[in-house]
């Protein structure tokens, strides 16, 4: 089921030039013959299908050329019997002309034929390497570590998804069997038009070296151009998904004509990519179409005087005028073809960027044994870490939590202590020091073992589209109905639930924005208390709530975290007063620790936090 993003958009990098990199240079392919190597090893895999379709297109085409210089032997043995008869030697052969005729019409019915097949096993082959690369990246997206996503735009990934991998599919589909079936006809044409007349056959092939400097000097230009238009799609995709995630923050700010004019700049590098990248493939067309124009004027001059000579027959100028359309046409699909080319390396080569991307590092199996008892033991030893090289947020963190013990951690905006829990959770690895969980070190777990000893609260609710019950449920998906709602009246939402359309098969929309802030607050509380791990972090789980339904949340989180090991974070002090440890963080260091009441004894950095909050009161 689909989303609810409701969490802001990741920070992207922003390129030189603005936000989408006005001024940047336009890429070229950065390996054209390694992608187009890499896609055919997936093409590999339906090797047998593609063989036989591949075999299919050729006997179409074969098919097809035969008929040309069949119907110029008709044509001749009409005119020869017409003449006889207007000499009174002899009579047209009507009995020979229709049983060639029909012999005709069976090869091209068995041509129409061969080429539907092909054409059924072509779609096959490419759709299915289609849905394989879009599996691939939808599991590429669950190893890839969170810094990527801190540098990608979410909607240059969906793109990546979605038009790149489409793109792909279709040009796929096309130029395969295109290529085939264009170099096919060239050969075969040539030969027949080589067994009909050589000097026609001479004129004619004085137009291929024309035709194939057009199409290498037109490729040449346009490349660049077609992944330009790739990448800046990608780029728009972002601004998009962004500008619909933002909506409300733009409104509020009065960002919306600023919003629009970005968007108008980007559409605008969009514009002109897929213009000059479509302009210049398209003038392959009146090009290709002028010089076989011109091969039509040469066998037409040259035709005539052979036929005065009686060195060919009106069937053969006949065949031969349609050889050398037949012979034009495919050299224009290949031209074509060099577009699809061009399509569908630059959107290749975008997917496979994505699957290339580094990924978490997960140890072997079995590297560690794990507890089959999950207690909730968490140490950090002298831990060191930095989102950027050469900029330590943490610098020398220790901290021992014992099992069933609740940890709060306290500090200003900046200090490290979400950063802390991505640390627990293996979002990211230590530059130094250790972070262990039941006495192994985190680094030791495969991510998907360690995570199910959390369950996770955050400031930022995340529900997906689809009904209450369903969203309670994502915590532990075999929950019953009836532990769902006990999930949800220890969260204290049972009762606005039940005042809903539907109460819990009451649907979320995609935004979420059919529910409070503070009501998807509590439903993702609820979530967190059904999935009853051994370990919890609620990061500013109320902070989204009246203070009235603080109060009745805080003592459902206090239930909850009994005999669970609970880290904590607030601004709002007050919620912690009842935590068995409190650590104060200052730059990354821990500069006080103890309970509550101890630490406003001390009279330190945590009294002066804590009496921040009262500064206002009388």
């Amino acid at each position: 089921m689909a989303e609810a993003k409701t969490v802001e958009t990741p920070k992207r990098k922003v390129p030189a030039g603005g936000r989408f990199g006005g001024g940047r240079p336009v890429e070229h392919a950065k390996d054209f013959k390694g992608t187009v190597l890499r896609l055919f090893g997936y093409l590999g895999e339906h090797r047998v299908a593609l063989v036989i379709g591949l075999a299919f297109a050729i006997v179409s085409v074969v098919f097809n050329i035969v008929g040309p210089k069949i119907l110029g032997q008709v044509t001749t043995k009409l005119y020869e019997g017409l003449v006889a008869k207007v000499q009174g030697t002899g009579d047209i052969d009507f009995g020979w002309i229709g049983r060639t005729l029909m012999l005709l019409v069976g090869l091209y019915l068995a041509s129409s034929g061969a080429s539907f097949i092909q054409g059924w096993l072509m779609s096959s082959v490419s759709q299915k390497v289609v849905y394989r690369l879009r599996g691939e990246i939808a599991r590429k997206i669950s190893v890839v570590p969170l810094s990527y996503f801190g540098e990608h735009s979410k909607g240059d990934v969906l793109s990546r998804i979605t038009n790149d991998v489409d793109t792909l599919g279709t040009s796929l589909n096309q130029s395969i069997s295109q290529l085939v079936t264009s170099i096919t006809q060239v050969i075969g044409v040539l030969a027949m038009m080589l067994s009909i007349s050589l000097p026609l056959t001479g004129v004619t092939l004085l137009t291929l070296p024309v035709s194939v400097a057009i199409v290498m000097c037109v490729v040449h230009f346009s490349q660049k151009w077609f992944r330009a238009q790739q990448v800046e799609l990608g780029a728009v995709n972002g601004m998009v998904e962004e500008n619909f995630a933002g909506q409300e923050v733009i409104q509020v700010f009065d960002r919306g004509e600023a919003s629009i004019a970005e968007f108008d700049e980007g559409n605008d590098r969009l514009f002109k990519s897929a213009w000059l990248s479509q302009f210049l493939s398209g003038l392959m067309m009146p090009f290709m179409t002028f010089v076989g124009n011109m091969g039509y004027v040469g066998v037409v001059a040259v035709g005539a005087a052979l036929a005065v000579n009686g060195q060919a027959t009106p069937g053969d100028i006949q065949s031969f005028i349609q050889y050398v359309r037949n012979f034009t046409q495919p050299i224009q699909q290949l031209s074509n073809v060099s577009n699809m080319l061009q399509s569908m390396t630059a959107a290749a080569e975008r997917v496979f960027e994505f699957l290339g991307a580094p990924e978490e590092e997960e140890p072997a199996e079995g590297a560690a044994k794990l507890p089959e008892r999950r207690a909730g033991r968490v140490s950090f030893d002298h831990v060191r870490f930095g989102y950027v090289s050469g900029k330590t947020i943490i610098h020398d963190f220790s901290c021992t939590v014992e099992p069933g013990e609740t940890v709060a951690i306290v500090g200003p905006t900046g200090a490290g202590k979400t950063t802390l829990m991505k640390l627990l959770q293996r979002f990211y690895d230590v530059d130094g020091g250790a972070v262990r969980v039941e006495g192994i070190d985190v680094r030791d777990w495969q991510r998907n073992e360690l995570r199910t000893d959390f369950a996770t609260v955050l400031q930022d609710t995340w529900l997906f589209h689809g009904t209450i019950r369903e969203n309670i449920r994502y915590g532990r998906a075999d929950a019953s109905d009836a532990e769902v709602e006990a999930a949800a009246r220890a969260a204290q939402c049972d009762h606005f639930i039940r005042t809903l359309a539907g109460g819990y098969d009451f649907v979320i929309n995609e935004e979420g924005t059919n529910v409070s802030q503070g009501q998807r607050q509590l439903i993702t509380i609820a979530r967190a208390i059904l999935a009853d791990r051994p370990i919890l972090i609620l990061d500013e789980a109320t902070s989204n709530v009246d203070t009235r339904t603080e109060g009745v949340v805080q003592r459902a989180m206090d239930a909850l975290m009994q005999g669970r090991t609970s880290f904590v974070i607030a601004h709002r002090l007050s919620t912690i007063r009842n935590a068995d440890r409190i650590l104060v963080l200052r730059d990354g260091d821990v500069v006080e620790s103890g309970t509550h009441e101890e630490l406003l004894a001390a009279g330190g950095f945590y009294a002066e936090l804590y009496n921040s909050q009262f500064e206002d009161c009388d």
